[in-house]
């Protein structure tokens, strides 16, 4: 089940939402919608389908692998699970992976996705493909990798569709890759142990809501119905 957070006052949230209250007062909440006064938006952040490389555990980046059958399984019941949400917009990443995914969304609520480059996976370079544990094993990090795209670069490219998707009238659902949600909770809704969220469940969706001047974090790693 996904993590609920009406979290209670020593949970790993709590923090985080002692943050956003003083950044309410404040009125200076650094990832605030531009027009932010009165606004409540949702946004879910959709992670796509298993595809055979993940199965293989190595890095998919910029690869672009159909879904396997456990992968279309889990987009159908992504769709499922969010088509009585009333999105007002679906946009997804170009690659297959997330745009099979999205497909399944689009069909179940009616929407035309849309694709957006800046919701595209790592870009890995060279290590595209290859296998998570042997490049850790060789550079102590996969950040550490020659040629590997920085969190930064990822982390700032995915606020930014973030922040434009806020300014939508009503809940917008994103289709993307599992580093740049990772990265999209990480910068929104910290957790107050100072650790990185856990990666997000291919087929899961996380629900963030910008209101009363901040993000919080609603429900993370679903695969229940909305």
């Amino acid at each position: 089940m996904g993590l609920a957070t009406t979290a209670n006052a020593n949970g790993p949230y709590s923090k985080c939402q002692e943050a956003c209250a003083e950044q309410s007062r404040s009125d200076e909440c650094r990832h605030a919608p531009a027009k932010q006064q009165g606004i409540m938006t949702d946004i879910y952040l959709c992670r796509h389908g298993r595809t055979p490389l993940n199965a293989a555990g190595v890095l998919r980046g910029r690869l672009n692998p159909e879904l396997d059958a456990i992968g279309l399984a889990e987009a159908h019941g992504l769709a499922r699970n969010l088509k009585e949400v009333p999105f007002s917009r679906l946009v997804s990443s170009p690659l297959l992976r997330a745009v099979r995914t999205a497909a399944e969304l689009s069909e179940a609520t009616g929407l035309v996705a849309e694709t957006d480059d800046r919701l595209t996976d790592r870009d890995y370079g060279r290590f595209n493909g290859a296998l998570e544990s042997e490049l850790i094993g060789e550079y102590g990090s996969i950040d550490a990798a020659p040629g590997v795209e920085s969190l930064e670069t990822v982390t700032e490219r995915a606020l930014s569709v973030v922040a434009e998707a806020a300014e939508d009238s009503g809940p917008v659902a994103l289709v993307t890759h599992c580093v740049v949600i990772r990265m999209i909770l990480d910068a929104l809704v910290p957790l107050s142990t100072g650790k990185a969220h856990v990666n997000p469940r291919t087929g899961s969706w996380s629900l963030i809501r910008f209101a009363d001047g901040c993000w919080h974090p609603i429900r993370l790693d679903s695969k229940d119905m909305a």
